[in-house]
């Protein structure tokens, strides 16, 4: 189930105990957050429709379909102003959902996934020093039917990794702007797209049918990384 899936559902029954669900819920950090949070939500605004019902209340219905007059009714403007304040509510948590990154256009969620893995990993990666070869590094990349010319940088740490539904390289080299994480990931994307969230920012760029994704510190200017190693990548046709 892709992302898109797995809200699409999540907004239609944040309930949701199915077991594909479950396996998308617990697939990152922010499908459980999102779902955590819609759960919240709606468990707020079930407590807030429970009215307390008349003792009456039968009574009132059968007089009232009699044709006498009552002094029970609801007003449309009383439906449209509740209406509405729910849309509000609902609109304000999308958009909280949404404020942790920002960028131009889509891509959003392989960003999204790129920096969930880096924050995740970083524990375990920051101290290694592999000394990875260009071979290594083209080995990795076989499955992926490309290669790189060169690599200009030292570079610590290769391997494949889950990004999302799918397998993607893992690569962490030095470069003139800094430490930096490299995604190469089988997913085309539109145009070369810069993002960001409160610690650090990167770039997405089309290559071939694929995405290059670089990753680094907040201020780190990624972008000319980027360029680079897709100019040293090379496809098979």
């Amino acid at each position: 189930m892709d992302d898109l899936e797995f809200r699409r559902r999540l907004l239609a029954d944040p309930s949701d105990s199915s077991q594909d669900m479950a396996e998308a819920r617990n697939a990152s950090i922010a499908n459980r957050k999102l779902s955590d949070e819609l759960q919240q939500l709606d468990s707020k605004l079930e407590q807030a429709m429970k009215v307390d019902v008349p003792d009456d209340l039968a009574d009132r219905i059968l007089f009232h379909q009699t044709g006498q007059p009552t002094s029970m009714s609801i007003k449309p403007r009383a439906l449209v102003a509740l209406a509405a304040s729910v849309a509000f509510v609902f609109g304000l948590f999308i958009g909280q959902y949404n404020q942790g990154i920002s960028t131009n256009n889509p891509p959003l969620e392989i960003a999204q996934i790129a920096l969930e893995h880096v924050q995740a990993e970083a524990p375990f990666i920051d101290g290694i020093d592999e000394s990875v070869t260009l071979s290594q590094v083209n080995a990795k990349l076989t499955p992926f039917g490309s290669s790189f010319n060169d690599i200009p940088g030292h570079i610590y740490y290769v391997n494949h990794c889950g990004f999302g539904d799918k397998n993607a390289l893992h690569m962490v080299m030095d470069t003139p702007q800094g430490k930096v994480t490299v995604f190469i990931v089988p997913e085309p994307s539109p145009a070369m797209t810069p993002f960001t969230n409160q610690s650090m920012q990167g770039v997405v760029v089309p290559v071939s049918n694929a995405s290059l994704i670089v990753v680094g510190e907040k201020g780190q200017d990624v972008s000319p990384v980027a360029k680079t190693l897709r100019n040293k990548l090379s496809w098979e046709i």
